[in-house]
């Protein structure tokens, strides 16, 4: 039963990522991400990790992509349907066939990797996962995690100034 809901989640979560880059508003391509979001907050649940699920839906589902479909509404940004180009087509088809070529060589021919790090499995399940990510998160990538916020401060400030030069 598990390996069948995988099958369905892991087949809507490659037609959202296809509609992600083959949509020409850029809206439906921003729901489309989303929806994959969604499938990757799934495989989180199913890999028994519920805190990066509830993560993944309101950071990545829920807080960027309202930025992402703010920032496109903001800029107003229009589809010219008009201009058609093969040639980009034919290079994406034949990048993504090496691509999907190169996933299916290392499914097959890839081993999992053994558990690493200081964390054991007796230590997770005694203090959870959400302690353990919250004390490597605010003590080891305090600075990294500090810098993604102010990036992001800096591209909303920037797509603003990019939005009031054209009004």
């Amino acid at each position: 039963m598990e390996t069948l809901f995988f099958l369905i989640i892991s087949f809507v979560a490659i037609v959202s990522a296809i509609l992600v880059i083959t949509c020409k508003n850029p809206i439906n391509s921003a729901l489309a991400l989303i929806m994959t979001f969604f499938c990757l907050a799934t495989y989180y649940v199913m890999l028994d990790a519920p805190f990066m699920a509830a993560v993944q839906v309101m950071v990545y589902a829920g807080a960027i992509m309202v930025l992402m479909v703010f920032t496109i509404m903001l800029l107003n940004i229009r589809v010219d349907s008009s201009k058609k180009h093969s040639h980009k087509l034919v290079f994406g088809s034949i990048i993504g066939f090496f691509t999907v070529l190169n996933s299916i060589i290392v499914i097959v021919k890839g081993r999992a990797a053994l558990p690493t790090g200081p964390y054991s499995g007796e230590m997770i399940q005694k203090f959870g996962h959400t302690e353990l990510i919250g004390r490597e998160m605010f003590t080891n990538f305090l600075l990294p995690f500090e810098v993604t916020s102010i990036l992001l401060l800096v591209a909303i400030v920037g797509a603003v100034i990019l939005a009031k030069k054209k009004i």
